[in-house]
């Protein structure tokens, strides 16, 4: 099934990034013809199975001091390899070849005051899997650095391995082929390569068609993302890149990004700069540049964290940085807490501002158990944030069951939008909510929502009307708010405005349709004799005449059902 792509790119040591090379290779086939068999994640998303969370972090390998680790039977990366574990998958850059032989292998095109060799035992996979890692990428400029004798090494180690090691191979099928896991019912395939500058000609550091090697950013990577896109919901590549102990993204970055980007990525994540770099969306596609040391054998820089993405129907809907410090001398990054951890993260939002991405707009909780007091309502609000994407391939097949289940729908797929939206909810705090609108009122929704954010309208839920099948009683019921739903006017043969994208209904419970004997939804018969005059007290989250709801869809033209001699109070429809 067509499905989200993820590109992560994560990075290692050398001075700069190199823009793809352009690849005249015929093998349009990176992998093999028989799809990798996906592996079962120790847990599966929450809620309907629709979403994931992946988590990164960067560079790791077992030089110096941290090489004791290994000497540990019961040794992980530490409290902070906490947040990869808890994650759906978690996947980590290792910058080492897996080996205890080999020769160290030529580096004639690197600066010859800037070469290192890494190595680790097999035991290092052991320590990884322990510390709750999935996928381990080696495409990087340490992968082969004990030759082809090492990459086979490396190699036959992974085949006993329960992690799943990607980005290199016995010929550019295996180097190119993706770990595939299934979350949940959703398919969540990993791919990896380098993208840095090469450390020599010999084919180890670029895969050939056979002998060992490190898969390389070009376009056969650009090819398996396409194809693994094709089978599979979720599609990852974790590239290496960057320049080191620079904040800011070099133009090679930006321009791979962009590449992967169109060829469908929706998540770019990377390293190699040995600090932080920024995150955010580049249009759909998520991009976070640069993670950071993660174990490292020393804390010369000692910035870290482990990034977490949380993707739903299709789209990145949630990010997360949780920060650490590396200590001075090496070794397990620790967690931070407290004023640390808030200007930590602080300044990894900050470092958004050399990219062009946009923040991502978390989506809704779980509302509180209790009403927030009007003190909680007085709290201070972050912007209102929205924005509004084509539907993600995830989503149309979601849609295609429940929402846009006939034929007969007046709109397609394609002329939809999805928004996300931020909301006071009855909690008084901010939180993220899903519509989809036809793209004809996609702009005047969002500023609608703007207007409602402004003046602390809450809103008890935001969600798809696809989180309850399609079924529109259902949705009323949960006092959801929500746009469209391709379904006849009530009791009619003909289409609801909901079917063409043209219609909200909002806070159903409080505003509930009333008709000669029926109320909808049930618990809106409460609030169905309140006073909805013109400047009337009502109960939160009712809307009265000329209130803030009824004035901001008026200004884009809307028209109210609560006027109506069977009035639908929650309903807001093009006229």
């Amino acid at each position: 099934m067509p499905g989200l792509a993820v590109v992560l790119a994560l990075a290692g040591c050398t001075p700069d990034v190199e823009p793809p090379r352009d690849e005249t290779s015929t093998s349009t086939s990176p992998s093999p013809s028989a799809p990798p068999t996906p592996r079962e994640s120790a847990a599966a998303a929450p809620g309907s199975g629709r979403s994931v969370t992946l988590a990164f972090a960067g560079d790791v390998h077992f030089e110096g001091g941290v090489a004791s680790l290994l000497d540990d039977p019961d040794a992980t990366l530490g409290p902070l390899g906490d947040a990869l574990a808890s994650a759906d998958i978690g996947v980590v850059n290792l910058e080492s070849s897996l080996t205890t032989g080999g020769t160290p292998a030529d580096k004639e095109l690197e600066d010859a005051d800037n070469r290192y060799w890494f190595r680790s035992p097999p035991a290092a996979l052991e320590l990884l899997d322990r510390s709750g890692v999935d996928v381990v990428s080696m495409a990087n400029n340490h992968g082969a650095d004990y030759g082809a004798a090492g990459l086979r090494d490396s190699l036959e180690a992974a085949e006993d391995a329960d992690v799943d090691v990607i980005g290199i191979g016995d010929g550019r099928d295996q180097a190119f082929r993706p770990s595939v896991t299934k979350v949940g019912g959703t398919d969540v395939a990993v791919l990896a390569a380098d993208a840095s500058t090469l450390e020599s000609e010999a084919s180890i550091w670029d895969v050939g068609r056979s002998g060992p090697g490190i898969a390389r950013a070009g376009s056969r990577l650009v090819t398996a993302v396409k194809q693994a896109a094709k089978a599979n919901d979720v599609v990852a590549v974790y590239l290496h890149w960057g320049r080191e102990n620079v904040g800011c993204p070099t133009a090679g970055q930006l321009d791979l990004a962009s590449d992967l980007a169109a060829a469908g990525a929706d998540v770019v994540v990377g390293a190699h700069a040995h600090q932080p770099q920024g995150a955010g969306l580049l249009g759909d596609t998520y991009v976070s540049y640069g993670l950071g040391n993660f174990l490292w054998y020393h804390g010369n820089q000692a910035d870290t964290g482990v990034l977490r993405v949380t993707l739903r129907d299709g789209a990145v809907v949630d990010d997360a940085w949780v920060p650490g410090e590396i200590p001075e001398e090496g070794g397990q990054p620790r967690a931070l807490s407290g004023s640390d951890r808030t200007d930590a993260v602080k300044d990894w939002e900050d470092l958004r501002g050399c990219t062009n991405l946009a923040p991502v707009l978390a989506q809704p909780k779980a509302p509180a158990a209790d009403d927030a007091d009007a003190d909680d309502a007085k709290a201070a609000l972050p912007a209102y944030a929205s924005s509004v994407r084509r539907l993600p391939a995830a989503l149309r097949d979601r849609m295609d069951d429940s929402s846009h289940t006939s034929s007969r729908c007046p709109v397609d797929l394609a002329d939809l939008r999805l928004l996300l939206l931020t909301y006071v909810g009855y909690d008084g705090k901010a939180h993220g909510g899903q519509l989809v609108v036809h793209s004809d009122h996609a702009s005047d929704v969002v500023a609608v929502f703007r207007e409602l954010y402004r003046e602390r309208f809450p809103i008890r839920r935001m969600q798809l009307v696809d989180d309850y099948a399609g079924d529109d009683d259902r949705s009323m019921a949960a006092n959801n708010t929500s746009a469209f739903n391709c379904r006849n006017v009530a009791g009619q043969s003909s289409f609801s405005a909901h079917a063409y994208g043209a219609a909200v209904d909002l806070n159903p419970v409080e505003n509930p349709y009333v008709t000669p004997g029926d109320v909808a939804p049930d618990a809106g018969r409460e609030f169905v004799e309140i006073d909805r005059s013109a400047g009337a007290d009502a109960p939160r989250g009712a809307i009265v005449a000329d209130d803030v709801v009824v004035r901001a869809f008026a200004r884009v033209v809307w028209s109210w059902g609560g006027t109506w001699n069977d009035p639908d109070f929650q309903h807001f429809f093009v006229a």
